[in-house]
């Protein structure tokens, strides 16, 4: 992995120079692509430059352990050689990270389609406190969210909801979200105390760009009708409500939460790209199923991920097998921790195949 790394670095000194060059600056998508391209090299150089040094330092060090030299002055150096052996080490592996293929859609916006699974009214209530737990992750992170759609229930819950998040990296945190979320806990309405356990799903879909997904009107039926609140009582006298059916995969997305019809059309449109998006992405991972690669962040939907478990108060994420004590601090959207794990176990597990792949 390291034989490409001198490369990289004279490319890099390359684009630093096209990128201060007037003349590169008149063509601004080709210079944005340029910027773009050195802002996602820069950690990788950096990190390369370090170890250079590191090594260069080390072997210094090596060559005066063979010169005369009292024992304290040797004690210290091969103390010395010993620690700086342990950061090449490790700079060795953040390097074999750093320079992991990318996910192409990890810089992407995102959409967040959250619904009430198995157990009623307690699962609409847990549908909307995953909801509530995303949106203040996302204001922790100082990205912005945009309500596209809710369909709520009268209780206080929610049957389903999706929303997006916009903000630098959004897809690459929150794609290990997607599946099913489970919830144990007595409802206020279990007069016995017996522990209930319901669900909802996630559904994590990267924005899509009109690159990714061309749509022909032809094949779209746009149907408008009124919006309507809990109860179905009217909450719009216009037929502002919109709902988009695409024909050959029958992907049908409504979207009523704003007073404009071109508003709601315009959301709604936006849902269905990425739709169409992630099941491309997921068509091409099936078609990739002969080959080993880590099912994080790319798992089966109705596979359950998580459990948050309320007499307990834990939270346990059954992919990794990781348990966090503090199920109310991560409600309140401090899901970071968990999320750093299931990174960490992602990357372990590629650079675990691209070893197997070079001894097969």
């Amino acid at each position: 992995m390291f034989e490409n790394l001198e490369s990289l670095k004279e490319n890099y000194k390359n684009l630093e120079l096209k990128i201060a060059d007037p003349d590169t600056m008149k063509n601004m998508e080709n210079w944005q692509k340029m910027v773009k391209e050195h802002a996602d090299l820069k950690p990788i150089i950096e990190k390369y430059n370090e170890y250079v040094q590191n090594k260069n330092i080390l072997e210094e060090d090596k060559e005066m352990l063979g010169e005369s030299l009292d024992d304290d002055m040797r004690d210290m150096l091969k103390e010395e050689v010993s620690a700086r052996e342990k950061e090449i080490t490790t700079q060795e592996q953040e390097l074999k990270i750093l320079l992991l293929p990318k996910d192409p859609n990890d810089d992407k916006n995102v959409f967040i389609e959250i619904r009430a699974g198995a157990g009623g009214d307690e699962a609409g209530l847990f549908a909307g406190e995953l909801l509530r737990m995303y949106n203040m992750f996302a204001d922790k992170k100082n990205w912005k969210t945009e309500l596209m759609d809710i369909n709520e229930q009268g209780v206080g819950g929610i049957k389903e909801a999706v929303f997006m998040v916009k903000g630098q990296g959004a897809y690459s945190k929150l794609k290990y979200e997607s599946g099913v979320h489970r919830v144990q806990r007595v409802p206020a309405t279990e007069s016995s105390g017996r522990i209930h356990t319901s669900a909802a799903t996630v559904a994590v879909l990267p924005e899509a760009d009109d690159v990714d997904v061309h749509i022909e009107q032809k094949d779209l039926r746009v149907d408008v009708f009124r919006s309507s609140g809990n109860g179905g009582q009217s909450v719009n006298t216009t037929d502002s409500a919109v709902r988009i059916t695409h024909l050959p995969t029958g992907i049908v997305v409504s979207c009523q939460d704003e007073k404009s019809q071109l508003k709601n059309k315009d959301k709604a449109m936006k849902i269905l790209k990425s739709r169409l998006y992630d099941k491309m992405l997921e068509e091409q991972n099936k078609e990739m199923a002969d080959e080993r690669k880590s099912q994080v962040g790319s798992g089966d939907r109705s596979e359950r991920i998580r459990t948050y478990n309320f007499p307990q108060g834990r939270v346990t994420d059954h992919r990794i097998n990781r348990t966090i004590h503090q199920l109310d601090d991560f409600l309140d959207g401090n899901i970071e921790e968990m999320i750093d794990a299931l990174i960490t176990y992602d990357q372990a597990e590629k650079l675990k195949i691209i070893g197997d792949d070079k001894t097969a």
